[in-house]
C-alpha cells in the first residue's frame, strides 16, 4: 500500500501565492509574515542571498510589554510599523508582501498597513 502525504488546502494556496511573487518580485525582498493563534510574525527576507534582512514579532518583550493581547490588530500593527523601521534602517525600501495561504483582513491588513506607513513600499 502506498503511502504519500497529501498537500493542504493551505499549503497548496501558500505555494500558488509564493510562485507568483517570485514571477513579479524583480530582486525586491520579500514581506513575509505568519500567524499563529497567539502571535504575529514578520521577517524581511533577501532570497537571492538567502537571508533575513530585518525581523519582528509580538514574541518580544519590549513589543509585547504595553499590549493587552499579542493577537490583536493593534498588535500586528505594532510589529509591521517595527519591521518597517527595521528595514529601513537595514536599507530596504520597496519590497514584496507574501502574505502566504492567509487572507488580507484582519491582523494581515493591520500589519500591511503599519508596514506602509513605516516607510516600506510595496
Amino acid at each position: 500500500m502506498a503511502y504519500y502525504k497529501r498537500k493542504t488546502s493551505a499549503k497548496r494556496r501558500s505555494e500558488r501565492v509564493r510562485a507568483k511573487l517570485r514571477r513579479l518580485a524583480q530582486g525586491r525582498p520579500r514581506l513575509s509574515i505568519h500567524r499563529s493563534g497567539k502571535h504575529i510574525y514578520a521577517q524581511v527576507i533577501d532570497d537571492a542571498q538567502g537571508r533575513t534582512l530585518a525581523a519582528a514579532a509580538t514574541v518580544e518583550k519590549d513589543l509585547a510589554q504595553p499590549l493587552k493581547s499579542t493577537m490583536s490588530v493593534e498588535a500586528a500593527a505594532i510589529v509591521g510599523k517595527m519591521v518597517a523601521e527595521r528595514a529601513v534602517a537595514a536599507g530596504v525600501k520597496a519590497v514584496i508582501f507574501d502574505r502566504g495561504a492567509l487572507q488580507y483582513h484582519g491582523r494581515v491588513k493591520a500589519l500591511a498597513d503599519a508596514a506602509r506607513e513605516g516607510g516600506l513600499e510595496f
